[in-house]
């Protein structure tokens, strides 16, 4: 799998939508490497990949149901889109976390109930989260727990990597 466009909008301590993060600028360099300063939002990338994906965080110590950007104002939607290129086709994911906001007449709150659509080019969309979690494990043929192994390797969980027995370890790599 080799992505192409990650947008993101009132996700992690993004408030709106973000600008486009375009990864075809790598696209002839092979591996890369996502690197910056604590607290650059190098782990929320990785949870947007993964959620897209999964619909679940990149580590195992953060969970979904904090995904809404606490920040975000009541009319913007938390969603990311994900488009990513695999074995000569283009597919693109969007997936909307579960979240509260006020309600658009009255008073109180409503939640937004979480949201899922895998398209591959001329193919009918794929909607439903059970759905498009398949649809991709069937795709990539790995699972979360293996897409992230493979991946990334989380903020706090290489010190589980460094500290798993040799037989996990093996697996792993």
């Amino acid at each position: 799998m080799k992505p192409i466009k990650l947008i993101i909008s009132a996700f992690g301590p993004y408030a709106g939508l973000m600008p486009a993060i375009d990864f075809e600028q790598f696209e002839n360099k092979g591996l890369f490497l996502i690197s910056g300063d604590t607290g650059a939002g190098k782990t929320t990338l990785f949870d947007a990949i993964c959620f897209a994906l999964y619909g679940e965080t990149s580590g195992t110590y953060r969970n979904t149901k904090n995904l809404r950007s606490e920040y975000a104002k009541d009319g913007t939607e938390s969603f990311v889109d994900f488009y990513f290129f695999h074995q000569g086709k283009n597919y693109h994911i969007y997936r909307s976390p579960s979240y509260d906001r006020k309600k658009q007449r009255g008073e109180g709150v409503i939640t937004e109930k979480e949201k899922a659509v895998f398209y591959c080019e001329d193919e009918t969309p794929i909607e439903g989260i059970a759905n498009v979690t398949a649809a991709v494990r069937e795709l990539l043929h790995i699972d979360a727990k293996q897409f992230k192994q493979i991946a990334m390797i989380a903020q706090g969980e290489f010190w589980d990597l460094l500290n798993a027995k040799t037989e996990e370890r093996t697996a792993i790599l």
